[in-house]
């Protein structure tokens, strides 16, 4: 699963751009699927039949964008103005590449030279920064870059330390990793596959999925913020890594299913899976609009524990992302064999 992981954070997947993600991921599907759904936004929803057929369908759901960059203009000495798809903090980017399809730039800011005392004492903002992609006036720029045109950074994976993997996008091509490595296994019940569109830009793609579909169950797989460095003390940290699994009961956009929430903790104990919750309620998945989809939808989530998110470096131990794996064949093993739930 690893191998594959970092073949789908290598791919291209801004929110609103995810056609080059979605192919492969349809490409790898298509083989064992029984049924594959692309709705007009852009979702990928493909159906795996098991040994059984549950009254409402059964949904394990990861989005296949990453956060970006979009070109707003080009300046007349042929730099590029631009704004960022998803939250991104400005000072993880200055200095970094970014890829607008073959077209390569950096992101610069102003000479620290020519900073005021006072520029110095706060933190960048978008408008400070611009793309230098070596043209040398406008003209040059917009021969091969035009406004509305996505970028992503660019930053190939790499494994490294004592098993650790460091790429872009591991938020969340974990979650989309795990779902086609499990998908090719006969599920105890039939699932649904979902691969979500603009999570990162308001949860879009989940609600109308969840609206199609129309789940009794739904389990997000996620990449999470940890923040376990040294100088973090508390719940700070939120999780960490080498950690296990992250199973939240909490976060910025859903309160999860209590029962789902014990189904998963009590499943990853009788199994021996690693895992940990989140220490500091923060973020939120694409439940945030699952669960309030139609009459209600019960949800839980499992992720991976992700230092550095929403950067050109993330950086996730693969000990955890299998923890997450081995959770969610977990859930789908509890759900095939207990008819109460």
């Amino acid at each position: 699963m690893i191998e594959l992981l970092k073949t789908l954070c290598a791919l291209p997947g801004p929110s609103g751009c995810e056609d080059a993600v979605r192919d492969f991921i349809r490409g790898q599907a298509e083989p064992f699927a029984d049924e594959i759904r692309e709705d007009a936004i852009g979702n990928l929803m493909v159906l795996r039949r098991g040994e059984k057929a549950p009254e409402r369908p059964v949904v394990l759901a990861a989005h296949m964008d990453e956060v970006g960059v979009i070109v707003k203009r080009a300046t007349e000495d042929g730099m590029l103005k631009f704004g960022f798809v998803g939250g991104v903090d400005p000072r993880v980017v200055i200095g970094r590449r970014v890829r607008f399809g073959k077209t390569v730039g950096v992101i610069g800011i102003k000479a620290v030279h020519l900073t005021t005392a006072a520029e110095r004492k706060h933190m960048p903002k978008t408008r400070d920064l611009y793309i230098d992609i070596g043209a040398e006036n406008r003209a040059a720029v917009e021969a091969l870059v035009a406004p509305g045109d996505y970028g992503v950074f660019d930053s190939p994976p790499v494994l490294f330390g004592d098993g650790f993997l460091k790429a872009r996008a591991i938020d969340d091509r974990i979650g989309c990793a795990v779902l086609l490595t499990i998908l090719k296994d006969k599920p105890p019940v039939d699932t649904w596959f979902c691969f979500t569109v603009q999570e990162e830009t308001g949860l879009r793609g989940s609600a109308t999925m969840a609206y199609a579909l129309d789940p009794g169950f739904c389990l997000v797989i996620e990449g999470t913020t940890a923040a376990d460095l040294y100088d973090v003390k508390d719940g700070k940290a939120v999780c960490r890594l080498r950690g296990g699994a992250v199973i939240p009961f909490m976060d910025g956009s859903t309160i999860y299913d209590a029962a789902l929430f014990e189904l998963l903790r009590d499943a990853a104990a009788a199994r021996h899976i690693p895992w940990q919750t989140k220490s500091r309620v923060s973020g939120g998945t694409d439940a945030g609009r699952i669960h309030k989809s139609r009459a209600g939808v019960r949800v839980c989530a499992v992720a991976a524990p992700v230092r550095y998110i929403h950067s050109p470096a993330s950086v996730a131990a693969t000990a955890d992302c299998e923890a997450v794996l081995a959770l969610c064949r977990a859930f789908l093993e509890e759900l095939g064999g207990n008819d109460d739930e």
